[in-house]
């Protein structure tokens, strides 16, 4: 399996996590101070980080037959990416309004106000629960692939330092990255991951071998598209029900 595949796919999941924690972050900040929402994402962050460092060496040390990993990681990646994918299919069908970040923050900033909690517990919270999920992608890929297990905390690290610079730098929530679209391509990702080591879990040699990855990532691509014109048709009134009786 390629590496940069691997990584790439942990990068974007990543990414897309850490832009909706720095959304938590800047509403927290703008309703309850910096000092609380820096140290409150901060310390999430820490936390995450040492679960991974625990967890992901272990996953990957551990004497067993990886076949048999990857036959319970591979099932385990095909559902988290259909929950993903599943949402993205009907947002771009019309069918589920698309993830806007901006309304999103005003929304949060909104329910700040109104209540008393504090700003470190809700940062930590919303740092710490959407960088959980980022978490379990990267142990996830260190039991199933222990060899390139760098690859996946690199491409984590990487979307948090690119995250929290581009934050700092515009000082505002991120409503400009194409969330919708980074979200189907993990989606993308994880199922066609979960499908090739479901595969090799199962026995099964793929044809062309590692290469055939790119052939289960471009045939979920065209599902996906295929999948979005039929819930869009679907979805779209008929002129017959239309019309009054």
């Amino acid at each position: 399996m390629s590496p940069l595949a691997l990584a790439g796919t942990t990068f974007a999941a990543s990414a897309v996590e850490f832009v909706e924690a720095a959304t938590i972050v800047f509403a927290v900040g703008v309703t309850h101070g910096w000092r609380a929402a820096i140290g409150g994402a901060l310390a999430a962050a820490c936390t995450l980080a040492l679960l991974v460092a625990i967890g992901s060496p272990i996953a990957a040390n551990i004497e067993r037959d990886v076949s048999w990993i990857q036959l319970i990681a591979g099932p385990f990646l095909i559902a988290f990416g259909a929950w993903w994918w599943r949402k993205a299919i009907l947002r771009y069908a019309g069918r589920k309004a698309m993830h806007d970040e901006r309304a999103i923050f005003e929304r949060e900033v909104a329910a700040l106000r109104a209540q008393q909690a504090g700003g470190f517990a809700v940062a930590f919270q919303g740092v710490f629960i959407e960088g959980l999920e980022v978490a379990i992608i990267v142990v996830t890929f260190a039991a199933s692939a222990p060899a390139l297990a760098m690859w996946s905390s690199g491409g984590a690290l990487v979307a948090f330092l690119v995250v929290a610079a581009v934050a700092f730098a515009l000082r505002a929530p991120l409503a400009r990255v194409p969330e919708n679209l980074l979200k189907t391509i993990v989606a993308v990702m994880l199922l066609a991951l979960g499908t090739f080591w479901s595969g090799e879990g199962l026995g099964r040699s793929w044809p062309f071998g590692d290469a055939a990855l790119a052939l289960i990532i471009a045939s979920y691509a065209l599902l996906t598209v295929l999948l979005v014109a039929l819930v869009s048709k679907l979805g779209q009134p008929s002129a017959t029900r239309s019309r009054n009786p």
